[in-house]
């Protein structure tokens, strides 16, 4: 979260900020990254204090939907606590995390301790030592000392045999955090003048897809359910019986995994089969496959891939003209234009059991710059994939006409802004590679 600071009221407003637990980058920018994801709720009490002292505030929209947002944690490891009584918990492990990175609170020693990590440390200000339970969110201060002397040689009785000296290697929430607090350089190719209305283009090349597909889709079908994480980059969608499962995974790169869609036989079983699209996936076609999943969510998969089957799931591209060729793992399906392609891997359909990726369609725009990409498993439903093919072939989209594709190097969270206009959202730089298929982003 950033604050951007304009007029004569900002030496005030730094003030009220800092106070806040709001961090310098320049003069004007001030970043809120926090290990209990809580930034929408302490960005909406800052905002409160600077209008209480005569500081005008402007809370972009994304950043007052975030705030008015209703959600609970899943599977919370205190779920007797209130929503009021999780955030004090989460508050007060986020002090101990900036004592600790601020120096008001060093750490001598820690220890793992079942499926999480405990600490013995001094507050040089006081003298008096703690005892830490826990990681990130749910760190809580166990015990008090009066000495070091004493709180290591109680440490030590109980840990002896795996005390490390020094603080614990940082979790990965800690490096979010950190990194959210840097200011990264940001290089990116110029876009064009935006010269009238958006030009209407094949479907593989129209826009990308964003949250707002998955937003609308929840509000239409009741029967799916929204669940957030400890991590505010990723949000599940689960269907009521449990079966059929989406990730959607916010501010990708278009090349890296955005959307996974997976099903089940039953709510406890292995996946049935997978779907995966990077974030560069134009809207049209991840708007087909959610309305696919709408009117299909409780339909078999297959269960076998023969040449019937591939002829169904590829019969509208083959309708619209696309050339296929023939090599010794499979078939691949090129548009006419030769920008876009759906490869059948016979191989990988031949070996359901090692979950390799059967189906692969992409767009290029040239022959070192992919897209986008979406990958499927041998048992993808088969009136799934020729809906998807069906798009491909014949469908049209929207691409804006300022749109060029730029390379952006690695980036902050992002940053709904107090009183100014909101900041850019990044990512990785595109990638070089020929269109193979997708890999899954580790999470």
């Amino acid at each position: 979260m950033t604050a951007l600071l304009t007029g004569s009221q900002s030496d005030a407003a730094r003030s009220e900020l800092e106070s806040a637990g709001w961090e310098y980058v320049t003069a004007r920018t001030w970043v809120l990254a926090r290990i209990d994801h809580e930034e929408p709720y302490w960005a909406e009490q800052t905002a409160q204090k600077l209008t209480a002292s005569g500081i005008t505030v402007d809370i972009t929209p994304r950043l007052r939907e975030a705030i008015d947002e209703e959600w609970t944690w899943a599977n919370y490891p205190m779920p007797w606590c209130t929503r009021t009584e999780i955030r004090e918990v989460s508050d007060e492990a986020q002090k101990i995390y900036d004592d600790i990175r601020h120096g008001r609170l060093l750490i001598h020693a820690h220890a793992p301790d079942g499926h999480t990590t405990v600490a013995v440390g001094t507050c040089p200000d006081t003298g008096k030592s703690v005892y830490l339970h826990g990681e990130n969110h749910l760190r809580t201060v166990a015990s008090s000392y009066e000495s070091p002397t004493q709180a290591l040689a109680d440490f030590q009785k109980y840990h002896g045999s795996e005390m490390r000296l020094g603080p614990a290697p940082q979790t990965s929430t800690e490096r979010a955090a950190e990194e959210a607090r840097t200011l990264l350089s940001v290089t990116r190719v110029e876009s064009e003048p935006n010269h009238g209305e958006p030009e209407t283009v094949p479907a593989y090349a129209a826009d990308a897809g964003d949250d707002a597909l998955l937003d609308a889709f929840l509000d239409t079908h009741r029967d799916w359910q929204k669940w957030r994480t400890w991590s505010d980059d990723t949000t599940h969608a689960i269907h009521e019986d449990q079966t059929l499962r989406i990730e959607r995974v916010h501010e990708t790169a278009a090349h890296e995994t955005a959307w996974t869609v997976a099903a089940y036989a039953t709510p406890i079983s292995e996946r049935a089969w997978v779907l995966t699209a990077t974030g560069g996936t134009p809207a049209p076609v991840l708007q087909e496959l959610l309305d696919h999943l709408a009117d299909n969510a409780n339909r078999n998969t297959n269960t076998r891939i023969d040449e019937k089957t591939v002829t169904a799931a590829t019969q509208p591209l083959i309708e619209a003209g696309w050339k296929h060729t023939m090599d010794g793992r499979g078939i691949c399906w090129t548009s006419p234009r030769g920008d876009a392609a759906v490869k059948f891997d016979a191989f990988a359909a031949q070996h359901p059991d090692k979950a390799l990726t059967t189906w692969t369609a992409w767009a290029s725009a040239g022959p070192t710059q992919l897209l986008w990409t979406l990958t499927a498993s041998t048992h993808t439903p088969t009136p799934l994939l020729a809906a998807l093919t069906e798009t491909l072939a014949t469908g049209t989209g929207t691409r804006s006409r300022s749109t060029r594709y730029a390379s952006l190097s690695a980036s902050t969270s992002v940053i709904p802004d107090a009183h100014a206009a909101p900041g850019p959202s990044l990512s990785k730089a595109a990638p070089t590679c020929p269109p193979t298929g997708a890999g899954r982003r580790g999470r």
